[in-house]
């Protein structure tokens, strides 16, 4: 890895896992996990062909969190499970949110909501921002789970916006907003 990113993001621990900036062994942990057809499908992928996951597809995919303001890797037991983005519109006060947990065996561990949850408090206590908002596969109802336990909103559909394997999906849009937030945080509710 080179090193020479612009990736500014803090590190951020949580109870079980730490979001950071990649090291040269997530390469390593990235190759290791593959590509599993489950986890291609909830992110909208073709699996109908799937293909073994590269050395190189791994290096380039640390290499765009490195060099992405706002990216982190996320860390459990030791080892890089997946990577968390905030993209950040600082002129509206907003960002838009998005996760990806790419080893199976860690998936059902509540480590998707703890991340979110992790990145709601940067985003509204440091950032100071107004809005976080997603868009998650409709048929993703693991996601969609995880981000309502968090406090997102379902604002609306985009009906059958993405070609996947053939057939037309629908994507769900999510936001939660700065008050939002500090009446769950306030009661304890996340």
């Amino acid at each position: 890895m080179n090193g020479g990113g612009v990736n500014q993001s803090p590190f951020i621990k949580g109870k079980q896992v730490l979001l950071r900036q990649p090291k040269e062994s997530d390469i390593l942990d990235r190759f290791s996990c593959g590509c599993h057809k489950e986890i291609v499908r909830m992110y909208g992928g073709n699996t109908r062909n799937l293909q073994s996951f590269t050395m190189e597809e791994a290096r380039a995919f640390v290499e765009k969190i490195l060099t992405t303001k706002y990216n982190w890797c996320i860390e459990y037991l030791g080892h890089c499970i997946g990577q968390a983005r905030l993209t950040v519109n600082e002129e509206d006060q907003r960002a838009r949110y998005a996760i990806g947990i790419f080893d199976p065996s860690v998936l059902g561990k509540g480590l998707g909501t703890e991340v979110t949850q992790l990145l709601l408090s940067y985003a509204f206590e440091e950032l100071r921002l107004h809005r976080v908002d997603l868009r998650v596969l409709e048929y993703n109802h693991r996601a969609i789970a995880c981000y309502e336990k968090c406090g997102f909103v379902k604002e609306g559909v985009e009906r059958e916006g993405a070609l996947i394997e053939g057939k037309f999906e629908s994507d769900v849009f999510m936001s939660i907003l700065e008050r939002e937030y500090s009446a769950l945080n306030d009661k304890g509710q996340i």
